[in-house]
């Protein structure tokens, strides 16, 4: 009996319309206008797409296991590890960072938007070193080995690349005088937004949305951000308000005509969920213990992927500047157009 209690708590754990059931059970709707009220009713909305996704691909003969195992076994590993390891590096940073606050913020609706553009700023610092310092990277790697794109990516992430991101993200926020409570709605939208950008294509066949690909960023941007595609290459590193990838030239719009690959740049076993997991922490510890002498050793940890000691880098930015080199005539033909 206790391994079906276990079941059913990762079943409603997942699936998230616990507290929803509980607001019907007791007829007290009114609680749908409270912001603890709203996450419940958004929480189930996730994984419901994910499950119509699987539904569709399966009726148009798209869908394969495959496409989902990376995503599914790195689920199921991450909750098994978080039942023994809880690290509450939000709750932390927030106690630690809240007395060297710049200022403080209040719950309105201009401080909201101000923190909002706070956050994005969070998220991008975040992101932006988890694809240029090899260490990072190799916590982030898991979450780009899926080689299609489909709403299970967003729950394929290696277990400590969460706190790693929590620490950054709410520091920044504290310091920059974010509110805990606004902090906490910030998140949620920003959470929900950022697994809805993963939405593939058995679902939403054009991801860029119309006129909203010009102001926000949309799924079409996310899947340019999952590409291993030279010219998509590290951009697009925030995740609903566009504005910093613009400040730091890092925004890329889906071309035409460049289909994407999905997938890392590293050769890896295809389908193989253990090497998605550990492949680059495995190939890191490979380069550290060949590379000669330790300043070598500490760069390779440092630098981006890509970097040798042998001098022969090929780290995104080379790759990526190669190869515009090589196309620009096209690439220019298709932006006029």
């Amino acid at each position: 009996m206790e391994i079906f209690e276990t079941l059913y708590k990762e079943f409603t754990g997942f699936f998230g319309y616990k507290q929803l059931l509980e607001i019907v059970k007791t007829q007290n709707y009114e609680a749908l206008l409270t912001q603890k009220g709203i996450q419940a009713f958004l929480g189930p909305l996730i994984p419901l797409l994910l499950i119509i996704e699987v539904i569709r691909g399966l009726f148009y003969r798209r869908y394969s296991f495959p496409q989902y195992k990376i995503s599914l076994f790195t689920y199921i590993l991450n909750r098994f590890v978080s039942s023994f390891l809880s690290i509450a590096m939000v709750a932390f940073c927030i106690g630690f960072f809240e007395p060297y606050a710049l200022f403080k913020t209040t719950f309105t609706w201009y401080w909201f938007v101000y923190g909002y553009v706070v956050w994005e700023l969070s998220h991008f610092v975040y992101h932006y070193f988890g694809h240029k310092v090899r260490l990072f990277w190799c916590l982030h790697s898991t979450h780009h080995a899926p080689e299609y794109m489909n709403l299970s990516v967003t729950y394929a992430h290696f277990f400590l690349e969460a706190p790693y991101a929590d620490i950054i993200r709410t520091t920044i926020c504290i310091l920059l005088g974010v509110n805990p409570p606004l902090l906490f709605l910030i998140m949620f939208i920003d959470g929900t937004w950022g697994a809805f950008i993963h939405v593939g294509e058995n679902l939403l066949k054009d991801g860029r949305l119309g006129f909203m690909n010009k102001i926000i960023l949309t799924p079409s941007h996310h899947r340019v951000h999952h590409a291993r595609n030279p010219l998509y290459m590290d951009t697009n590193f925030c995740n609903l308000l566009n504005i910093w990838d613009k400040v730091f030239g890092t925004l890329q719009d889906e071309k035409r005509n460049v289909e994407i690959e999905y997938g890392i740049s590293r050769p890896m076993k295809k389908g193989d969920f253990l090497d998605a997991y550990f492949g680059e922490i495995v190939s890191l510890g490979k380069d550290v213990y060949h590379a000669p002498g330790l300043k070598s050793k500490i760069l390779y940890i440092l630098m981006p992927p890509g970097w040798s000691h042998t001098g022969d880098h090929k780290t995104a930015t080379i790759v990526k500047a190669d190869y515009i080199k090589v196309h620009q005539q096209e690439l220019s033909v298709e932006t006029r157009h």
